[in-house]
């Protein structure tokens, strides 16, 4: 299996899938005979795949299976539930990431905005640790190794950033893109403005930018000797992992936080 080959491609021996992704790359403007054919953002010619769609539905479809599970654990548990079981458990796993993002959000924005925004913050935390995670998996490509996933989420997060700052300060949120000062504000307007909108291409490119070298890294190793030597690689790719993780959420904490902040608006 070469580095950028996965499981999915076994897909391309059903006619059915092969039709659908032929339909897609047509509509999509992917295929190399349309009016524009797609160049990848380093400027090199890409091929049309389904791959990170079909991993992002697979963690997609993991994660409500852990909610379920865990539900299912403290659901009519009584005080009993309280207590978490023995063991390496889903349930186990989920409470340690919630209180973890918990802990984190608390040092960073409080415990009031902690608690009013653990489900926008913990989602992003769930969704992009364990799309990382599944390029440490042979066969595999992380979904946040792609530009297009990356920028998605970060439009996201670009988006209820000011949605959650205007619904807190009304429309005076905006005027903290004009300086401390009206005669200030020729001077700042655009540089808020050239600040708020680099920040979604910041987040994609950096999380893009570190899952692929870290996929690259590991897939080479894991081809080149693929008994014991690549451990120590996937080691450090599960560092990897973790870490920007916590960047793309850290700084998700960090822009919410300056939006609702009323400090800011006085």
């Amino acid at each position: 299996m070469g580095e950028h080959s996965t499981w999915w491609d076994f897909l391309n021996g059903f006619e059915g899938w092969r039709n659908l992704t032929a339909m897609l790359e047509h509509q999509l403007g992917r295929g190399a005979g349309t009016a524009r054919p797609w160049t990848f953002v380093m400027l090199t010619d890409t091929h049309f795949s389904l791959a990170h769609v079909l991993s992002s539905i697979l963690v997609a479809l993991f994660l409500v299976f852990g909610a379920f599970v865990y539900k299912g654990a403290v659901a009519g548990g009584g005080d009993k539930a309280l207590i978490p079981p023995r063991g390496f458990t889903v349930r186990n796993v989920f409470e340690m990431m919630c209180e973890g993002i918990l802990s984190t959000m608390e040092g960073v924005m409080g415990r009031k905005n902690a608690v009013k925004y653990l489900p926008f913050v913990g989602a992003f935390a769930f969704f992009i640790f364990f799309n990382n995670l599944l390029g440490l998996i042979p066969g595999f490509a992380p979904p946040t190794d792609t530009l297009k996933t990356n920028l998605a989420l970060s439009v996201l997060v670009f988006v209820a950033t000011h949605y959650l700052g205007v619904r807190e300060h009304g429309l005076k949120y905006f005027r903290h893109f004009l300086g401390p000062v009206l005669w200030l504000s020729p001077l700042m307007l655009p540089i808020e403005l050239v600040s708020h909108f680099a920040r979604p291409l910041s987040l994609s490119m950096r999380l893009m930018g570190n899952m692929v070298a870290d996929h690259k890294v590991v897939a080479t190793f894991t081809m080149l000797v693929p008994i014991l030597v690549p451990v120590p690689f996937m080691l450090l790719g599960l560092l990897v992992v973790i870490v920007q993780t916590l960047v793309f959420c850290l700084l998700t904490m960090v822009y919410i936080s300056m939006a609702v902040a009323h400090e800011e608006h006085h």
